[in-house]
C-alpha cells in the first residue's frame, strides 16, 4: 500500500509541475503574451551581438536565454541583480555532468560549493533547477546547432530566408510584430528545426524508472531500475531515416504523423513529453525569423560537435553577426 501511495503522490506532483509550466509557457501564454517578448529578446540580442567583432555562440546565448527564462519563471531581474545567476547555474550544470570527485579544483567540487550558496532546499532544487534547465539548456544548444548546420548548407538557409521574407512582404505594415498565425505558417522553418533536433538531440537519452517488474522480449526489468531510451540512436537509424547523417529538412514533407510519433522524440513522448516543447520550438522559430530578416552572419571558426554528455562544441562556435543595411 505504501508503494501505491508513493506512486500516486509522484503522479499528482508531476501533474502539478506540468500545470505550473503550462501556465507560464504553454500554447496560450505563448500566443497571448510571450511571442512578442521573445521577438524583442531576439532583436536586442542580435543587435548587441552585431556590435561585437566575434561571438562565441553557446556562451553568449546561454546568458541571454537563461536571464529571459529566469525572469519568466522566478521573476529574477538579471540587470539589477548583483549575482550572476546564469554563471552560477552553468557551473552547477557542469558539475552535474562531471566525474564526482569532491576535490578542490575539480568541476564537481566547485558545483557543490556554488550549490551550497545558491540552492539549499531539496524542493527548491527540484523545482528551480528542473524548470530552468529544461527551458534554457536545450534551447541554447539547439539554437547553436541550427546555426552551425545552416552555415554549412546555403541552400537550406536560402529557402529559410525566402520563407521569412515572404512573411514580411505579406504584412500591411513591414514593421508589425510577429503574430501567432505567422509563426504557425512557418512550414519550412519547422522542418529545419525538426531536422536539427533529429540530428542533435540535446540530451543523450530519456530516463524513466520502472515502477514494477517489466517483461520485455524475454527479459525482466526489475522494479526500481532506471531505463534509458537513447533517442539519438533512433533518430540516426539508417533503417528509419534515409541517409540519416545528412542535414535534409525537406525529408519532413513526406513523413506522416504516426511515423514521427514513433521515431522522433527530441522532447520525449506520450503523456510524459516535455511540457516545454512548444515553448522551445516557438523560441527557435522566432529567433530565426529575426536573424534571417535583419542580419547576415558567418561562422568564423569552431563548430566541432561533441557530447559530454550534453551536446556541445569542443572548440566553441564563433560567429560574426552584421545588420543588413536598408
Amino acid at each position: 500500500m505504501e508503494g501505491e501511495n508513493k506512486i500516486t503522490a509522484i503522479g499528482v506532483f508531476h501533474k502539478y509541475l506540468r500545470s505550473i509550466i503550462l501556465n507560464h509557457c504553454g500554447a496560450n501564454p505563448l500566443k497571448e503574451k510571450l511571442l512578442p517578448q521573445i521577438e524583442e529578446l531576439a532583436n536586442k540580442t542580435l543587435q548587441t551581438w552585431s556590435s561585437h567583432p566575434l561571438v562565441e555562440m553557446k556562451h553568449a546565448a546561454s546568458v541571454k536565454i537563461f536571464d529571459f527564462t529566469a525572469k519568466l519563471f522566478i521573476s529574477h531581474d538579471a540587470e539589477n541583480s548583483p549575482m550572476k545567476m546564469s554563471e552560477k547555474f552553468t557551473n552547477i550544470l557542469g558539475g552535474f555532468m562531471s566525474f564526482p570527485l569532491n576535490i578542490p579544483g575539480t568541476t564537481f567540487h566547485k558545483c557543490l560549493k556554488d550549490k551550497e550558496k545558491f540552492l539549499s532546499e531539496d524542493l527548491i532544487i527540484n523545482l528551480v533547477f528542473g524548470f530552468l534547465f529544461a527551458s534554457f539548456e536545450p534551447i541554447l544548444a539547439a539554437l547553436s546547432l541550427t546555426l552551425n548546420l545552416l552555415a554549412d548548407h546555403p541552400a537550406v538557409l536560402q529557402e529559410l530566408t525566402d520563407e521569412h521574407e515572404a512573411i514580411l512582404n505579406n504584412r500591411e505594415s513591414p514593421n508589425s510584430i510577429l503574430t501567432w498565425d505567422e509563426y504557425k505558417s512557418m512550414t519550412f522553418t519547422h522542418q529545419v528545426i525538426n531536422e536539427a533536433l533529429r540530428m542533435g538531440s540535446v540530451a543523450p537519452g530519456l530516463l524513466r524508472k520502472a515502477l514494477k517488474n517489466i517483461l520485455f522480449k524475454g527479459y525482466t526489468i526489475p522494479a526500481g531500475w532506471t531505463i534509458m531510451l537513447v533517442n539519438s540512436a533512433i533518430q540516426l537509424n539508417p533503417n528509419t531515416y534515409k541517409d540519416p547523417l545528412a542535414f535534409n529538412p525537406w525529408r519532413w514533407k513526406d513523413l506522416d504523423s504516426l511515423f514521427v510519433s514513433k521515431n522522433f522524440m527530441p522532447f520525449g513522448g506520450g503523456i510524459r513529453q516535455c511540457v516545454g516543447a512548444e515553448y522551445s520550438k516557438t523560441f527557435l522559430a522566432t529567433f530565426l525569423h529575426v536573424l534571417v530578416t535583419k542580419y547576415r552572419w558567418t561562422k568564423v571558426k569552431g563548430g566541432t560537435i561533441v557530447r559530454n554528455p550534453i551536446l556541445g562544441f569542443t572548440d566553441g562556435l564563433h560567429i560574426k553577426f552584421s545588420a543588413i543595411s536598408n
